[in-house]
């Protein structure tokens, strides 16, 4: 079947990155100026559409009425490497991209579509690294972004920290998910990385905070799009329902 909605090509030329950005923009079959629309920012954006399957589920929760109006907007990376100095919080180009989310994507879409321009009708997604931006971006940026989602994020001291020292973190609401066998990940540097453990301990910082929070364990998941896929209706129902 194919998908109903639209999806739109959009590219930026990053003064913060020093590199031209491509977004894809999917809009619902119903979509009018008329209305105001819930805008979701995904990074790994490609991986979204394609193993997430995010377009057909939008199709077909927009027409079952279990979600707002939302449009999905995904940025890709060019490679493995790129994506860890982009998305990682010790990366190279990690508070470039920041900015160029908070700076230019941001006033782009509020340009393009007819949106809240607010921050809880925005939400930032991603997974493992694209999940660990969206909360250290909304973290720093909780006026912008009012909605993270996350599956299966890298978490580290850094991480922890910036979460137990945010003071506005209040405002923002959180989906988290981790599996339950994520305890030897492979990582871009070649290490294996217990995911599990820090997403617990994240998880315990978070309640008890008192932050606007829902958090899953994955019961047998991996660090893998078909755990992740699976989550996805239960997501987007949750934060966009």
């Amino acid at each position: 079947m194919g998908r109903k909605g639209s999806m739109i090509e959009k590219q930026i030329k990053s003064s913060y990155l020093q590199e031209t950005m491509t977004l894809k923009l999917y809009q619902p079959e119903s979509f009018s100026p008329l209305y105001k629309y819930n805008i979701c920012i995904m990074q790994d954006g490609n991986d979204y559409y394609q193993m997430g399957r995010i377009a057909t589920l939008s199709d077909r929760l927009h027409d079952s009425k279990e979600m707002n109006n939302t449009v999905f907007v995904g940025i890709h990376y060019k490679d493995k490497y790129d994506r860890r100095e982009k998305y990682h919080p010790d990366g190279d180009q990690n508070q470039a991209y920041i900015k160029f989310l908070v700076h230019e994507v941001v006033p782009l879409l509020d340009e393009l579509l007819p949106t809240y321009h607010m921050g809880q009708s925005r939400a930032l997604m991603g997974d493992s690294l694209a999940g660990t931006l969206a909360l250290m971006t909304a973290i720093k940026y909780p006026n912008t972004f009012g909605k993270v989602i996350m599956q299966s994020p890298y978490v580290d001291d850094t991480v922890l920290q910036a979460a137990k020292d945010a003071p506005a973190i209040h405002g923002i609401d959180i989906y988290h998910t981790i599996g339950t066998e994520e305890t030897s990940v492979d990582t871009t540097d070649g290490k294996s990385v217990n995911f599990l453990a820090p997403n617990r301990k994240l998880y315990n910082l978070l309640t008890s905070k008192g932050v606007s929070y829902v958090y899953h364990e994955l019961e047998d998941g991996e660090h893998t799009w078909k755990y992740w896929q699976q989550d996805m209706k239960r997501l987007l129902t949750t934060m966009f329902g």
